[in-house]
């Protein structure tokens, strides 16, 4: 039941059937990738949190698999048959399509517990430390890390009038650089889907996809989010949009039904048999929907709504017109650039977009942290205003992704792997400029041009 070829660093598997059977398909031809990814985990959490996999596994478990059974048992027959193809528990398979929602449960494990029955059960099983005076968990408490560059524009700002869409992603270099997978599903019910995704994944995460119903989406985290309710996880409802949304209306409803506050983003949708297209900000109280036949918007880990910024993030939400940092820098350069391109955008011009270095707060094309193609490895962060950056971060744009109307309908899309400009990056000798990431080197890939 599926297909798997590769060329140019990317890994291409088409699946169809009823759940399990593509999941099982999934399973199979990405056996040797998924066992990988999660071996790097098992290496990486102790790094990043001082628990073992097998906590956030069970965590996982616990906290999010009893929704995804009762109300999305499709996807998660979907999951059983990857973990089978795979060699995996399935557990193991749930908790990688969990992964993006984990920081929002773990920095807010203290408030959830306050409202579970088995709250005092699991706060002895899981470890969970109150300070006294605050609702979330002492663990940690700064927001979600920026993730993204994006653009969607229509009309008159397009060479042909019909949709141009734009993105990349950000991550720390050893989780993005499994991002490499382009998953064509196309199962018995609903419509077929193409995505850039994960080994195991059953939805984006990264978020760049098409469907047959003729819908383009993409997204940009809000950057400092922090706020969370246990309801059903991010992974199985935007899914649920890709395989039965039919309208930009539907992914609106699937999206706030039940909704986490996981993975907060900047959802940017187009529907190519309207020309219309909407960027969506959902928070988890607050959210705004804006809409247009002839426009753009873009995405940078900002949040326009005040709300949410407001309400909803840490202090890191207001550096959206702070141009020392990549928000406020990247706000400013992807709006300049799209006004500068109005009535020419087409998937060539997107590409240069999605791939500039110019640094708009040093006046001049650098490798950065700030560039709307980020190369953190290569920034000091002597000028950012964010207490949290660290120098030479092994971080930054890992892929570039367009597409249009005419490409969309055919489901199709152009895309890099490595990064979204090219340069290549070199594990050994990035490690031997900056020492302090060796201890990264058993995990840590190349990605060449």
């Amino acid at each position: 039941n599926g297909t798997r070829t590769e060329q140019g660093g990317w890994i291409k598997i088409s699946v169809s059937g009823d759940a399990y059977e593509r999941g099982y398909a999934h399973g199979s031809l990405l056996r040797a990738e998924i066992v990988e990814f999660l071996k790097m985990y098992e290496f990486y959490m102790p790094h990043t949190h001082g628990r073992s996999l097998d906590y956030f596994v069970d965590l996982t478990a616990d906290f999010m698999l009893p929704a995804i059974r009762r109300n999305y048992s499709e996807f998660y027959q979907e999951m059983r048959g990857i973990a089978a193809g795979a060699g995996v528990h399935v557990n193991r398979i749930v908790f990688l399509n969990c992964s993006i929602s984990m920081p929002y449960l773990y920095d807010n494990l203290e408030s959830v517990l306050k409202r579970r029955r088995d709250g005092s059960r699991m706060r002895t099983k899981y470890g969970a430390v109150v300070d006294p005076g605050r609702e979330e968990t002492a663990v940690h408490r700064q927001g979600v890390d920026d993730r993204c560059s994006a653009f969607i524009a229509t009309g008159s700002y397009t060479k042909d009038g019909g949709i141009v869409c734009a993105h990349n992603s950000f991550d720390a270099y050893i989780e993005g650089q499994y991002a490499n997978i382009l998953l064509e599903i196309k199962p018995k019910r609903g419509f077929a889907m193409t995505m850039q995704s994960f080994p195991g994944y059953i939805f984006s995460a990264t978020d760049f996809f098409v469907t047959s119903a003729g819908i383009i989406g993409t997204e940009t985290t809000i950057g400092g989010f922090n706020k969370y309710e246990n309801r059903d996880p991010i992974c199985c409802r935007i899914r649920q949009c890709m395989q039965y949304g039919r309208t930009m209306d539907d992914y609106v409803a699937t999206l706030l039904h039940r909704n986490s506050g996981d993975y907060a983003n900047a959802w940017l949708f187009g529907d190519i048999n309207t020309g219309e297209i909407m960027r969506f900000e959902l928070g988890l109280e607050y959210y705004n929907v804006e809409r247009t036949r002839d426009g753009a918007f873009i995405g940078c880990n900002c949040v326009e709504d005040a709300r949410i910024r407001n309400l909803e993030c840490d202090e890191s939400a207001k550096y959206f017109d702070d141009i020392r940092h990549s928000q406020g820098a990247r706000k400013v350069r992807l709006t300049g650039l799209v006004e500068l391109h109005r009535g020419k955008l087409d998937t060539v011009v997107a590409s240069k977009i999605i791939a500039d270095h110019y640094d708009v707060y040093l006046k001049k094309t650098v490798l950065s942290d700030r560039g709307i193609c980020k190369h953190s490895e290569y920034d000091d962060a002597s000028i950012s205003p964010d207490a949290h950056s660290r120098p030479f971060s092994l971080r930054g744009a890992f892929d570039g992704a367009v597409t249009d109307s005419k490409n969309a309908r055919n489901m199709s899309m152009f895309m890099r792997f490595g990064s979204s400009c090219g340069t290549p990056f070199n594990a050994a000798e990035m490690c031997k400029r900056h020492p302090q990431w060796s201890h990264l080197l058993p995990y840590l890939k190349n990605r060449p041009r």
